[in-house]
């Protein structure tokens, strides 16, 4: 967008699409369920570290912004799976939805952080954490996970592994406009990286991953070098005042599940669009506005890429 200093996301198509709902000519979409998650780890200094990807510039949706690992849920997320830490009702009642439902978020989170980063919440037993999810038949697990191959409720009895679901925090909720084509309820978790785990960009929507500081990628967006969402610069603000994963972890109890939905509103001929919440990310758009779709998508300043355990590899 031409008066965008920023790296906020906002596609040239939007002001068409918000006139369009406003005149009863656009009927909203259904929202898909889907679950993303905010992998953590300490660093030496200026507090734990973020996992994050750039999806391709070529995507239809988003391209060229920086997202965390995440999907949306699978039917087959239904189905029961070996389960540790708090219940699907303790869980239910945290994200103000039915037991079976809180289910297949908290797997959506879980597989989808496995298939995208290589990262797995599961352990042999209620107190254990796979310490290793490399080598070809991981990799192969992977490979059938993303085709639809295996459902994750296979793929994890068929390894003797228990979902921990004590080592995820629901963190935000974020619902997509009602004037996008394609929708999603997203609910955002932080974790920790498990000791001995390592990410890496097994996304084939991501051309590059990176280890950031949450201080440091919010200052690449406010540049307008990094390109996000509105619910990635949030939540990346709202990591910067811990000082350790495990508080970050900690802090989660309390964190507001409200879901935010944008809002779209004429006021004479221009259109005001708003996050409740989140005044930063209001906009003024006039008819003559058009957005440019990625102001930088350049490189984030003090992160880190490559094969070593500094993070993913990029491809």
């Amino acid at each position: 967008m031409s008066s965008t200093t920023n790296g906020q996301w906002y596609p040239p198509e939007w002001p068409d699409r918000i006139r369009a709902l406003a005149n009863g000519e656009l009927t909203p979409a259904e929202p898909r369920r889907a679950a993303t998650v905010l992998l953590l780890r300490d660093s030496d200094s200026g507090g734990p570290a973020v996992h994050m990807l750039r999806r391709r510039a070529s995507m239809a949706f988003a391209g060229g912004a920086y997202a965390y690992p995440g999907g949306s849920v699978d039917p087959r997320d239904e189905r029961p799976v070996a389960w540790a830490g708090p219940s699907r009702a303790q869980w239910a009642v945290r994200m103000g939805v039915d037991p079976a439902t809180a289910q297949t978020i908290v797997c959506a989170a879980v597989r989808e952080t496995f298939e995208e980063a290589g990262v797995l919440l599961a352990g042999a037993s209620a107190d254990t954490v796979v310490a290793d999810t490399t080598g070809e038949d991981w990799e192969a697990d992977r490979a059938a996970l993303v085709a639809h191959e295996l459902s994750f409720a296979d793929f994890l009895g068929r390894r003797g592994l228990v979902l921990r679901s004590d080592l995820l925090g629901a963190w935000a909720r974020w619902i997509t406009p009602e004037f996008e084509p394609r929708r999603y309820d997203t609910w955002f978790f932080v974790a920790a990286l498990p000791e001995g785990q390592r990410t890496r960009n097994a996304s084939t929507e991501a051309d590059r991953t990176v280890w950031i500081r949450p201080a440091a990628a919010a200052a690449g967006y406010d540049r307008g070098e990094l390109l996000m969402m509105p619910p990635t610069i949030a939540t990346l603000r709202g990591l910067q005042p811990y000082a350790t994963a495990a508080d970050a972890l900690a802090a989660a109890e309390a964190q507001d599940l409200t879901p935010v939905l944008a809002r779209a509103r004429l006021v004479g001929g221009e259109i005001e669009l708003s996050w409740p919440g989140h005044d930063e990310f209001t906009k003024h758009i006039t008819q003559t506005d058009a957005g440019t779709g990625a102001p930088g998508g350049g490189e984030p300043d003090g992160s880190t890429d490559g094969a070593g355990p500094s993070g993913g590899t990029p491809t």
